[in-house]
């Protein structure tokens, strides 16, 4: 494995790192048991007032030092107008509205905000190979009190990578006011307590945003299917917590606690082509360069020592 590193000014360190990741569609059926929940699940991920709540931040919240009063420029990439109509027909409906309600946070290699987007125009893989797709992201990796890793399936409804296992949540806080906080990551933490939710039906009383430890960011670039893929800048954030849970079939199709023993088996199975099992490609990505490090402080409770927020490495 090749590192370098190298510090802007006025920049985090961005750190190189080259490794190799393979993704492709697949799945597996596994058994799970859940504590219900259903009334608890929420649909916040659909807003009426989304235009009305943006123009608000616009004129709320637009200093110079923000991330809005950073942004240099709204995207001007494919308008949601020009969008196939077969094409999106074609979408289950509730990720069709997904891909074009949710504006993704746009950034630069060093996370300063750029502007902002549809996740439809965020995950168009001709957008990426322009460079004009960076966003956002987050990953939630949550472990029990037996220091169990909750595993999500991605439903076969998604448009990206489909049937594919991963960490517990990958999505991407919206550009608004509460998700663009950037002290202490309170943004991205606010939307991963919102999306474990919408996902995985966890209230958010069982993952209180103070509890989310982010331990680091990456930035990395891989394709889903030739026509979609993801550039993210993806904040790792791990949590600790017993909690209750109702999975989205919108969402998630499969869900499974592990412990180190069993994921190992899980990637041998996916190195093999067995049982057409495949990972996400993030998820390979964090697994081969920090996972098992990281587990190390989840069992010794010393997650904090495992946190460095100042560098983002760079996977390939």
């Amino acid at each position: 494995m090749l590192v370098t590193a190298s510090r802007l000014v006025n920049s985090p360190a961005i750190v190189n790192i080259s490794s190799s990741c393979s993704s492709s569609r697949g799945g597996i059926s596994i058994s799970r048991s859940f504590y219900s929940s259903s009334a608890l699940r929420s649909s916040s991920s659909s807003f009426s007032s989304h235009h009305h709540l943006l123009s608000c931040c616009r004129l709320r919240w637009c200093s110079a030092g923000s991330p809005i009063g950073r942004a240099r420029a709204f995207s001007s990439l494919r308008p949601n107008s020009m969008v196939d109509s077969a094409e999106a027909a074609a979408m289950d409906a509730v990720q069709r509205r997904l891909m074009f309600d949710d504006e993704c946070i746009l950034v630069d290699e060093s996370d300063r905000v750029v502007g902002h987007t549809s996740k439809y125009n965020c995950h168009l893989w001709e957008n990426i190979l322009k460079g004009n797709s960076l966003h956002r992201a987050f990953s939630v990796f949550l472990f029990n009190s037996k220091k169990e890793l909750l595993l999500q399936q991605r439903s076969a409804t998604k448009v990206t990578f489909p049937l594919v296992w991963t960490n517990t949540c990958c999505s991407h806080p919206l550009y608004r006011q509460s998700e663009l906080e950037e002290e202490a990551a309170l943004g991205v933490r606010n939307a991963a307590q919102r999306k474990l939710l919408d996902e995985l039906g966890i209230p958010a009383e069982d993952v209180p945003t103070d509890q989310f430890m982010p331990l680091g960011r990456i930035l990395y670039k891989a394709p889903s299917d030739g026509k979609w893929g993801e550039h993210e800048l993806d904040y790792l954030l791990f949590i600790v917590r017993d909690v209750r849970m109702d999975p989205n079939p919108d969402e998630v199709a499969d869900a499974k606690y592990v412990n180190r023993d069993q994921l190992k088996e899980l990637l041998r199975k996916a190195d093999a082509g067995e049982e057409g099992l495949k990972l996400s490609p993030w998820f390979r990505l964090v697994v081969d360069n920090f996972l098992f490090k990281w587990w190390d402080h989840v069992e010794n409770g010393t997650l904090k020592d495992a946190a460095d927020m100042d560098t983002i490495h760079k996977l390939t």
